[in-house]
């Protein structure tokens, strides 16, 4: 059947311009997104603070805007060991810490799929042989992740931890409790708007099943953020990550106040769709 299939596509692309119309498509869609960005993010006054952060968005490797945010979280804070640990990595094209090689940063993978930890060791030994990356097959729970961490030799103190796990994400971080992160990002359930707590009841063995049931709401990751000294200075605008600072951090240089209601985006799905050429990092030369 896909052989089949296949022999229709290239019919269309050989005798009805198929190809040409893709790529009209395709650059379409590229348009759209950027005149909708223009419009609502970097054109619209809610977002023209400079102590806000998402006039910074950029994405290379991320998502969505996630590495210009982090990106400018550090400008203000500062680097001190510039080490990272994210965990729900998949198979590692797209996440929050790959951009952070560019900027010679190390740091630690952990993923819960034996096939997209198998992909990151065939396709990025460039990273692993000179110990810029560890990377670990870990099904993370509220009960091993500090035991994993331990194990891969990960410091007490880092500046960057990435969340997302698609379901006991908040769970999680409440278990972190002897690893002190200058910054984290965790992925909120955006389709619960910015008052409303609630958190997916814990279930260690959970597998997101592409549904709306996964998460945390803003206003409890708030809250679990309060509670261990984090403040929420902003969420990307796509409506998927969450940016945490250590307290101490603060200082001037976020927009107050630290409130969901504050910060709050509404989920914008379409944002995350990468217009343009596949994504691929491979080894590179600082010339």
């Amino acid at each position: 059947m896909k052989k089949f299939i296949k022999k229709i596509l290239s019919f269309l692309a050989e005798n009805l311009g198929w190809g040409d119309i893709k790529r009209e498509i395709r650059d379409n869609n590229k348009f759209l997104q950027a005149n909708f960005l223009q419009a609502n993010l970097y054109g619209h006054k809610k977002y023209l603070d400079n102590k806000r952060l998402n006039q910074h968005e950029f994405k290379i490797f991320s998502q969505g805007g996630e590495d210009g945010i982090i990106e400018e979280i550090f400008k203000r804070i500062g680097e001190t060991n510039k080490i990272f640990v994210e965990f729900g990595v998949g198979d590692g094209t797209e996440n929050n810490s790959l951009y952070l090689f560019l900027k010679n940063w190390r740091g630690y993978w952990l993923d819960g799929n034996l096939s997209s930890i198998n992909k990151i060791k065939s396709r990025y030994d460039f990273l692993l042989k000179p110990g810029k990356l560890q990377v670990c097959h870990y099904f993370i729970t509220a009960e091993n992740i500090e035991t994993a961490l331990k194990e891969l030799g990960v410091p007490k103190k880092l500046d960057f931890l990435s969340i997302d796990i698609d379901g006991n994400d908040y769970w999680v971080w409440q278990a972190i409790v002897n690893y002190s992160p200058r910054v984290v990002a965790i992925e909120y359930n955006g389709n619960l708007g910015p008052e409303i707590k609630w958190v997916m009841k814990y279930r260690p063995d959970h597998v997101w099943r592409g549904t709306s049931y996964f998460g945390a709401s803003l206003k409890s990751l708030e809250l679990l953020g309060a509670s261990k000294k984090y403040k929420l200075v902003g969420c990307s605008f796509a409506g998927t990550n969450a940016f945490f600072v250590r307290e101490d951090l603060i200082g001037d240089n976020f927009f107050a106040p630290f409130t969901s209601e504050n910060h709050y985006e509404p989920k914008r799905l379409f944002l995350l769709k990468t217009v343009g050429e596949k994504r691929f990092f491979g080894d590179w030369e600082n010339i």
